[in-house]
């Protein structure tokens, strides 16, 4: 699996762009076929940043996904949204397939 964090600082004046532009990118990656999950947070620190995480079966699935026109539309409309330059963590984890439990909290009983 490759797994992707990525941080979008956003112009206060840009909101209202940047929810159309990244619900409609949320909901077209999420519709690729390597695509394991895909979605934006918004960072409790920092109100107009907002983190993305990602992860895509492999890399075959990542090279697919750069060349999808979702991708290129919001490459291009994304330097007028941003405040600064995104910052990204990638990670290629083969043996990970996805999320699993967390051991150290489960819901409680009535």
């Amino acid at each position: 699996m490759i797994l992707i964090t990525v941080k979008f600082p956003i112009r206060p004046d840009k909101l209202d762009e940047w929810d159309e532009l990244s619900t409609y990118y949320a909901e077209a990656v999420n519709a690729e076929p390597g695509c394991l999950f895909f979605e934006f947070s918004r960072s409790v620190e920092e109100p107009n940043t907002f983190v993305c995480i990602e992860g895509f079966r492999d890399s075959d699935a990542g090279a697919e996904h750069m060349k999808q026109a979702h991708v290129e539309r919001f490459m291009s409309e994304m330097p007028d949204i941003v405040s600064a330059q995104p910052q990204i963590i990638y990670v290629d984890a083969p043996e990970v397939t996805g999320f699993g439990p967390m051991g150290e909290i489960q819901p409680r009983e009535g």
